[in-house]
């Protein structure tokens, strides 16, 4: 199994150096990716409840800085040589797709192929209030979105009619390094999502999942079932999940939603996702002060690393 760490892209954190370092530290520290969340706008006052925090709110103050996912990634390109680089993740339905597409290519190419499209329709409906986009439509939207970007990335002569968006033969140049394509790691836990991961995606990637390992197993059998529906095997798709973790000290009690506790716990909880067959796990450190995060995240690639991946050849 794969393991990747969350960058510093929002809060006081944020900064070009501490972006940087943070992705030179994650790749000389052996993790396989490095994740970039996304956020274009920040209301001052967020009415939607945030299905990802216990008290539902967003994580990320308005007065704070938030970088742009993709400018972040492009940059990283150029500062790493061999780390995977991640969205967790993009949100189609507010961009529009001959332009995000773009910038997805040129990153893959200037990479050198080491890009993952993490995508997703959106939580917050101020956000779409802002960008002036559906909220009720996104699901739609961004499933269109998907069906011409596997034209974009495949043909020479682009013509598409849709609901959302029309093209008439275009040209969609340069193709992404990587073949057929860049992978789609479509976001979401809900039945939608996983049909759009079915569908579309070349992995089910939810986010913060809060249920037990063999439950996240069952649930991808779902998305395996619409992949063959959709007329493809579903051996081309992969199971994958973000988590947040925390170290102590010493042993901790148990939640089931959040990995938290000494090394050895938090490995052994690990490994009961590579049982299920997870291939790949985007660790967001919980530590609010960023040096102490960056001490787990060493912590965590010294002490746990080499046992996860040893766990993973017997």
């Amino acid at each position: 199994m794969e393991y990747g760490v969350f960058l510093p892209v929002s809060g006081r954190a944020a900064s070009r150096k501490t972006l940087m370092q943070a992705a030179q530290q994650a790749e000389s520290l052996g993790y396989d990716s490095v994740w970039a969340a996304d956020r274009l706008v920040m209301p001052w006052k967020i009415d939607t409840a945030y299905p990802y925090s216990k008290e539902s709110t967003f994580i990320v103050p308005p007065d704070r800085p938030f970088f742009d996912t993709l400018t972040c990634l492009a940059f990283l390109a150029g500062c790493t040589e061999t780390i995977q680089l991640g969205m967790s993740v993009m949100v189609l339905p507010y961009r529009h797709p001959l332009h995000w597409a773009k910038i997805a290519t040129t990153i893959d190419q200037l990479s050198t192929g080491r890009l993952i499209m993490g995508v997703g329709v959106g939580w917050m409906e101020e956000e779409f209030a802002a960008m002036n986009a559906s909220f009720k439509e996104r699901g739609a939207v961004s499933d269109e979105q998907l069906t011409l970007l596997k034209q974009l990335w495949t043909e020479e002569h682009i013509t598409f009619r849709g609901k959302y968006y029309n093209v008439n033969d275009i040209a969609f140049n340069p193709k992404p390094y990587q073949t057929p394509r860049v992978p789609i790691w479509v976001g979401g836990e809900g039945k939608y999502a996983q049909r759009r991961a079915g569908r579309y995606g070349d992995a089910w990637f939810p986010y913060f999942v809060r249920i037990t390992p063999a439950e996240l197993a069952a649930r991808f059998e779902y998305v395996r079932k619409i992949a063959r529906e959709s007329g493809r095997s579903p051996d081309e798709l992969t199971l994958t999940c973000c988590l947040p973790i925390e170290l102590t000290p010493d042993d901790a009690q148990q939640e089931e939603n959040y990995l938290k506790g000494s090394v050895e716990q938090v490995t052994d909880r690990l490994q009961m996702f590579q049982k299920v067959g997870v291939t790949h796990i985007g660790l967001q450190f919980m530590v609010p002060h960023y040096p102490e995060r960056q001490e787990q995240i060493e912590r965590f690639a010294k002490e746990a690393l080499p046992a996860l991946k040893a766990y993973g050849k017997t």
